[in-house]
């Protein structure tokens, strides 16, 4: 969010892995808007991160 306003359109980087795992549970699901407080344009947004970077593996597609 910049000045109150989301940059549009809103991206989140794939290649940022550190975020990405933190919106996956153990399993490898990712986290619903209720436990991540995100709107849903933000969670489409993740939700896109999170599956071009198991394309490109750099997140698993199951859990350990």
């Amino acid at each position: 969010m910049v000045d109150g306003q989301y940059p549009r359109p809103l991206y989140v980087d794939y290649k940022d892995v550190e975020l990405l795992k933190k919106l996956t549970n153990r399993q490898g699901k990712i986290v619903g808007r209720r436990k991540t407080g995100c709107a849903a344009k933000s969670q489409h947004a993740i939700s896109k991160a999170i599956k071009r970077a198991r394309i490109m593996a750099l997140l698993p597609f199951v859990g350990e």
